[in-house]
């Protein structure tokens, strides 16, 4: 008898992409929104009140070079 065990896990990636094209960048106010309607998935998705401070470290931001990507990710 095998002495293993087997599971299957789907990782999937949330991204909120906020156009930064050169020279001007990306418009914070457009930054603000991504980053609060990210926010706000993120506490749905785990089901905190929006009260609840999300984990320091919840929301990524990246830098492409033509956009800031802010994402986080779940796994089921």
């Amino acid at each position: 008898m095998a002495d293993f065990t087997f599971e299957t896990v789907t990782h999937t990636v949330h991204r909120w992409i906020i156009p930064a094209l050169e020279p001007w960048g990306a418009a914070a106010e457009e930054v603000s929104k991504a980053w609060a309607v990210a926010a706000d998935a993120y506490r749905e998705r785990y089901e905190l009140a929006s009260t609840e401070p999300i984990p320091g470290d919840a929301l990524r931001f990246h830098v492409r070079d033509d956009a800031i990507v802010i994402e986080y990710a779940t796994e089921e």
